[in-house]
């Protein structure tokens, strides 16, 4: 491709991130470029000892209505869309004495950390950017003649071109620099629609966008022949996404998968209570517990399921501390994730040179609203987060027994962990642990003996008389259609459930636990995880 190369003698900066601002614009004025700037920008650089035009030079009016008008004039669009091989756009640029803008840098109010940070209505009114889209996208389109500008992050590459090119960009940078322009006021656009999606719970608009920033390319997606990338949305939740990587290799897309899967499940267990851990394997718990420390909470999860443990991710609810480290990194494990760790920890780990430690600085809230979003073809499915904690439920006891204390807490343990294994799901748990957990089957029979396959491989491993399944209670995230799986659960030894209810034969259920002294109470809420 030809590089068309475009010189650039006159540049508008208006930019709310002043990071790296005056050694910009001095580095272009070294190139002889005419600056003109809006507002704070223009008093930064004023006071930086530049040379600076207002904006009101270009467009004959002073700013206005607190700022709200002062690039949407003809003086400025006409410099920027101005086709200067067109004669005839040229002669309409002379005759109105419209000087043309070959360089525009611009970075949007900012809307998302505005939002992020709690910011009432008004507020967040006040800091969707106006001029700065519309200028962004004008300049954009006549990127053959104009580079645009939309972070800092590209301030090098556009100095680099002047110097390799005597003062001028080429085709291929201006374009990448379009395409990037076009991106970030879509994303920008996809956040404030969804924010007034939400704040007037409008659950269906017409039109739905989503946008986000690159955190990183990856090596490859779920399989080497995929290409893929990860990105970050607008939004406070800590997770994967805000995590700080401390160290190990460059996260893959499953890792990032898998790691975002274990996070969310171990936040549905308040650190504040008690110290929690979650192994996942292929975005599915193989190990859940709580302990009275870390690292007990650990050897709870890793008993359930040591062979699926191997190469898998841990999520911890508290601080990763020396004696849960030295625990984790006696096996292999791809991710370790916790909201902090000391720096003990941190050398211990660093042990392992290949092994990731994110540390995300909290826990997401299990309750908190939000979207979940899966492509299909031709569209989008979009729905509400499941927010629904079981905490907060009121469990109806439904049998002629009900539930010990004991066994209560054991349910409510259960039920948390069901909330986040692939349906069709059983859990077996005893003393805040899983013991046993059944997952993705087509046959919620086949989930519940599954799990207490492995509840059996797992005692014979730890070299137990009996499966741990013995006493143990079950957890099912949606109703038994059939008694057949309840009684499966029995016959491994189970004393109480827990499910949603809601079934047509939820009185042959309940029979069937009658009959053999089975505690069961229904949830009335459903976890369906496909």
């Amino acid at each position: 491709m030809t590089s068309h190369p475009r010189r650039i003698t006159r540049a508008l900066l208006s930019v709310s991130d002043k990071t790296g601002l005056v050694e910009f614009a001095r580095a272009l004025a070294e190139f002889g470029v005419d600056l003109v700037s809006t507002g704070g920008t223009a008093k930064a650089l004023k006071d930086a000892g530049l040379d600076v035009a207002d904006v009101a030079d270009l467009t004959g009016f002073p700013e206005m209505m607190d700022g709200r008008v002062k690039t949407l004039h003809p003086g400025v669009h006409g410099g920027l869309l101005a086709i200067r091989a067109n004669k005839e756009h040229v002669a309409a640029m002379q005759a109105h004495k419209i000087k043309p803008i070959d360089l525009l840098v611009v970075n949007l109010y900012p809307f998302e950390e505005t939002v992020a940070k709690g910011a009432d209505y008004d507020d967040c009114i006040e800091n969707i950017d106006i001029g700065g889209p519309a200028m962004i996208r004008a300049a954009a389109k006549n990127h053959a003649d104009v580079t645009v500008v939309v972070e800092a992050t590209d301030y090098a590459a556009v100095l680099d071109e002047l110097t390799a090119h005597a003062g001028m960009t080429s085709l291929e940078l201006r374009q990448r620099l379009a395409a990037k322009a076009y991106a970030r006021t879509a994303a920008y656009d996809a956040a404030i629609s969804n924010w007034f999606a939400e704040t007037l719970k409008d659950d269906a608009p017409d039109y739905r966008a989503f946008g986000g920033r690159l955190v990183q390319p990856l090596r490859y997606g779920e399989n080497p022949h995929q290409s893929a990338a990860f990105y970050k949305t607008p939004g406070a939740r800590p997770g994967v996404a805000s995590a700080r990587q401390m160290q190990g290799k460059e996260l893959s897309y499953n890792n990032i998968n898998d790691t975002d899967a274990a996070y969310e499940c171990v936040a549905e267990f308040d650190a504040k209570r008690t110290p929690a851990c979650v192994i996942v394997k292929h975005a599915n718990p193989c190990g859940v517990a709580e302990g009275s420390s870390l690292l007990e909470a650990y050897k709870k999860a890793l008993a359930c399921d040591s062979t699926s443990a191997f190469g898998g991710i841990v999520a911890l609810n508290r601080t990763l501390d020396v004696e849960a480290a030295r625990a984790i990194t006696e096996i292999f494990t791809e991710v370790i994730i916790a909201p902090d760790a000391t720096e003990e920890a941190i050398a211990i780990v660093a042990a392992k040179k290949n092994l990731r430690l994110l540390l995300a600085g909290g826990l997401p809230d299990p309750r908190a609203n939000g979207l979940t979003v899966k492509s299909v073809a031709g569209g989008l499915l979009v729905q509400s987060r499941d927010n629904a904690v079981v905490d907060d439920m009121a469990l109806k006891v439904v049998t002629k027994r009900a539930p010990t204390a004991t066994e209560l807490n054991d349910l409510r343990f259960a039920f948390r962990v069901a909330k986040h294994v692939k349906s069709n799901t059983i859990i077996y748990a005893k003393d805040l642990a899983t013991v046993g957990i059944g997952a993705g089957q087509m046959s919620r029979v086949d989930s519940a003996r599954i799990a207490a396959r492995k509840a059996e491989d797992a005692a014979k491993e730890l070299g137990l008389a009996a499966p741990m399944t013995k006493g143990s209670v079950v957890a099912s995230d949606a109703f038994f259609p059939f008694a057949d799986g309840l009684l499966v659960t029995i016959e491994a030894g189970a004393t109480a459930v827990i499910q949603p209810g809601g079934s047509m034969r939820d009185n042959e259920v309940i029979e069937a636990a009658d009959r053999h002294g089975i505690a069961m109470v229904f949830t009335g809420t459903r976890h369906f995880r496909h």
